[in-house]
């Protein structure tokens, strides 16, 4: 592979978190320097930023839908060693400097993807970037993707819980997460002894499983850059709808006493809630 060093730890793919090392060290696309030319030159709505500190329980994905008005990118970028900023990139690759990092990233992807036998290609793959102070935090959340993480500059602590784990988050908020109708998870403390800390420098990633809850604190030493490629396989692409299905059917099913079946349990139902997700999508998308 070109990107990733070969791990016995594939074969737990969005079963497991499991730390590997990548071949990606010096790669110019992510010096602090090329990026302070390329995150201007993006498009507005792909570079996203926070200018204040955040903590567990924060709604990380609202927080990246205002963008701060008293400052620009390109003062972020220059007192990102000193501020309590932190900068999220969605599809750098649009850049011409990414996109050869991004094909390359794809093929170890897939090729991890054929070797696990969970398809020959990946769901809409993208690549995330994020650039943080340190000491910053990624408030704990949840993903609708599978997650390779991995490390540029400076060091970080990834505690990731196990996926499913209703202890950590409840099936009524896993499920309304992926149908996008609260992305604000209920957190405490007392959550952290269900998860497990990764210690992560630079050389090293990170597999987040797709759902697995996760929070990120940054070391103090230095800014922190890490690159995420997250992606879909055709079992969690199932998962997601079937999710999104229950959302819906749980307030119908609520009235007469019921709950629906939890997911990734049986692959049969998981298809049969997925597909009566999508017909129902697309119906509404064409009455619409």
């Amino acid at each position: 592979m070109q990107c990733f060093e070969k791990a016995g730890a594939f074969a737990s793919l969005d079963r497991d978190a499991f730390k590997f090392q990548h071949k990606l060290l010096g790669h110019p696309a992510l010096s602090l320097e090329n990026l302070a030319q390329v995150l201007p030159a993006l498009p507005k709505e792909r570079v996203m930023y926070s200018m204040r500190k955040l903590h567990n329980g924060d709604d990380f994905e609202s927080t990246f839908a205002r963008r701060p008005a008293e400052q620009g990118i390109e003062a972020t970028i220059e007192q990102i060693r000193t501020s309590d900023s932190y900068i999220m990139v969605s599809g750098p690759e649009v850049h011409p400097s990414f996109a050869p990092l991004h094909r390359e990233l794809m093929a170890d992807v897939e090729s991890v993807m054929r070797a696990q036998g969970v398809g020959d290609h990946a769901v809409d793959p993208q690549l995330y970037l994020f650039i943080a102070s340190p000491g910053s935090v990624t408030p704990f959340h949840i993903d609708r993707y599978s997650t390779f993480l991995m490390q540029f500059r400076g060091t970080k602590t990834v505690t990731v819980f196990p996926q499913w784990d209703e202890r950590v988050v409840s099936l009524p908020h896993t499920e309304a997460y992926m149908a996008y109708a609260n992305t604000r998870l209920p957190w405490s403390d007392e959550r952290n002894a269900f998860g497990t800390p990764f210690e992560f420098s630079p050389g090293e990633a990170l597999h987040i499983p797709f759902a697995a809850g996760h929070h990120v604190r940054n070391g103090d030493g230095d800014v922190s850059i890490s690159m995420s490629i997250i992606f879909n396989t055709d079992e969690s692409v199932r998962w997601r709808h079937a999710l999104a299905f229950n959302h819906r059917a749980r307030k119908l099913l609520g009235r007469v006493g019921m709950q629906p079946a939890p997911v990734a349990v049986h692959a049969w139902r998981d298809s049969i809630k997925s597909g009566a997700f999508s017909l129902a999508s697309r119906l509404k998308r064409t009455a619409a």
